[in-house]
């Protein structure tokens, strides 16, 4: 077994460490963006007067950033060639992504709003595998430029995890769809021109089936984005949205109608496994800081480094790194063979051990900084607040588990038992 990176990935990596340095290192340098990433980032970040939303100087940089890096060939590289990528692999990006992570905090790779020199597109792949051939044309270009922008709106005020009970509805009424209800946590509702809205169509409270996404546009008359909740890691782009009898047409719909589940699941798995990737690039950081300060630090006459207390702690850590980062690349080298949901358990399992990876080294790293570690001259206490999130976001890590456990005792995946076996 060869548990080298390709040359061509390690290459990869050599030229985009060099357009970082070239491109976005100096972009981050100038007239004072460092704001947006020292210890005034949460504050120069936050319009506290427009409901905790982003400041439009901070979005105006990212978004210099994000048409720089699609300039020079980097955004779309993990997206096909059809619509202008590098058809980069799932294993491609896990690497990457824990390679940018573990820069720390920068223009490179904040993760505010999934910020990154190579994006993370899970709506194109929305797209790709559901839209048709007149919603690709109206809005992927559209979209990977920021010209328009699509939030997701699964959650419910009663109903986070357990999607298959949601209460917002779609019923037929000619050509068109009605839709009521109300979502919340409805991500990029601050800026967003579109949602992708799910509703149930038709069968009962739990069924998988019978659940419809509609690509809804945000102007549409009923449709509210009534307030920002705000949130341990801020700014927020998570807001309460109501629907009141908003009208779509069948052309709105994303996918099958009833199998909206499927696009839903598309999403969450493509975010997923990089999330994991990055959760351990961020651990790694958190642990190679905190290691190269121990050694500096002397108390009572002798560096940290030498005392068992610290030692111990970041050899765990470093020792769960190891071990988690093997199992991302692994999953997502067989995600580029073989279907998703084949896998789901292994995505699970990277996904909530890496979430509770970074939570864990961010928070070592702040005790062994002390003082310094627990204000925010130092970037720990925001790499905790960011990656805190996924481990609700997206499925809970309970949500995970029960996955893994249903996948292990034959409830569900390939191995699932059927009656009579």
């Amino acid at each position: 077994m060869d548990f080298e990176l390709p040359g061509e990935l390690t290459r990869v990596l050599a030229d985009l460490d060099a357009f970082i340095d070239a491109e976005i290192r100096p972009l981050q340098a100038q007239d004072d963006n460092e704001r947006f990433f020292d210890h005034r980032r949460e504050w120069a970040r936050t319009d506290f007067e427009a409901g905790g939303t982003p400041r439009h100087e901070w979005e105006e940089l990212l978004g210099e950033m994000v048409r720089r890096a699609d300039r020079a060939g980097w955004l779309r590289y993990g997206l096909p060639k059809e619509v202008g990528g590098s058809g980069g692999s799932n294993l491609d990006m896990a690497v990457i992504r824990e390679h940018l992570a573990h820069k720390g905090l920068g223009l490179h790779n904040d993760l505010q709003n999934e910020s990154s020199v190579v994006g993370n597109f899970p709506f194109a792949h929305m797209l790709l595998g559901f839209g048709s051939p007149e919603q690709l044309d109206e809005l992927m270009e559209p979209m990977l430029t920021k010209q328009r922008q699509i939030g997701f709106g699964l959650t419910e005020p009663d109903h986070g995890s357990d999607a298959t009970w949601m209460e917002t509805t779609g019923v037929r009424d000619g050509d068109d769809w009605i839709l009521n209800g109300v979502k919340r946590f409805n991500s990029g509702m601050h800026s967003a021109t579109d949602d992708v809205i799910f509703a149930r169509t038709s069968g009962e409270d739990g069924d998988a089936r019978g659940i419809t996404a509609f690509i809804v546009p945000v102007e549409a008359p009923g449709f509210s984005v009534d307030f920002h909740w705000w949130t341990l890691n801020m700014p927020t782009d998570h807001a309460e949205v109501t629907l009141r009898d908003v009208r779509v047409p069948h052309s709105a719909i994303l996918g099958d109608e009833g199998g909206g589940l499927a696009v839903a699941q598309t999403f969450v798995h493509e975010n997923r496994i990089r999330q994991a990737a990055s959760g351990v690039g961020a651990a790694q950081y958190c642990i190679d800081r905190s290691v190269a300060y121990a050694r500096e630090r002397k108390t009572f006459g002798q560096p940290l480094a030498t005392r068992q207390a610290i030692q111990w702690p970041l050899v765990e850590l470093q020792t769960e790194a190891e071990l988690v980062r093997g199992l991302v690349r692994k999953t997502a080298w067989e995600l580029d063979r073989v279907p998703h949901m084949q896998i789901s358990d292994k995505v699970s399992m990277c996904n909530y051990r890496a979430n509770r990876l970074v939570c864990d080294a961010a928070d070592r790293a702040m005790q062994v900084h002390g003082g310094l570690g627990y204000s925010r001259h130092t970037p720990f206490e925001h790499i905790y607040r960011h990656h805190r999130r996924y481990r609700i976001t997206e499925g809970a890590e309970e949500v995970q588990i029960r996955k893994v456990a249903a996948y292990l005792f034959g409830f569900a995946g390939p191995r699932k038992v059927r009656k009579g076996d």
